[in-house]
């Protein structure tokens, strides 16, 4: 194993006790007055921070590891940049058919007053359905497609 495979070996196997250590504290200290219990929201707290931490290096590693591909290989790097071209045009359709009508519901005139819902908000709520829905029908699409193209490559 090479030098960088041990250092990331380690790092995990410490990734994993803590996470391990965080867990068992947290549930050695459920009990029956778990709604009043002051040190069991303490180790909540402490579960989610570490969690977003776990998150954030996760995205980190991903982010770092894609650009060192995309540097390292072409042909990845054009690949990548026509993928990220691709979605930037369904976001930009999906801004265009998105409405910025404040939809009415029960309880939305609280959101309203306190200023949480504006048209923006509903427009870019609209944009991310719109996006979401359209990536979903490509994936189904591109499903049934490679379902479809293996019985003719046979």
């Amino acid at each position: 194993m090479s030098k960088t495979g041990k250092i990331v070996t380690i790092l995990l196997w410490v990734l994993i006790i803590i996470s391990a250590v965080l867990v068992i504290s947290l549930m050695a200290n459920v009990g029956e007055d778990y709604k009043t219990n002051a040190t069991l929201a303490g180790w909540i707290n402490s579960n989610l921070i570490w969690s977003y931490i776990l998150v954030a290096f996760g995205a980190g590693v991903a982010i770092v590891s894609s650009l060192l591909h995309m540097i390292t290989d072409k042909k990845a790097a054009k690949n990548g940049l026509i993928v990220l071209v691709i979605f930037a045009v369904i976001v930009g359709i999906s801004y265009a058919f998105a409405s910025d009508q404040i939809p009415r519901f029960l309880g939305v005139d609280k959101f309203i007053e306190n200023g949480t819902l504006t048209a923006r908000v509903s427009k870019l709520i609209d944009t991310g359905l719109y996006v979401t829905y359209i990536l979903l029908g490509l994936a189904i699409i591109s499903i049934a497609f490679s379902s479809v193209s293996r019985l003719f490559n046979k």
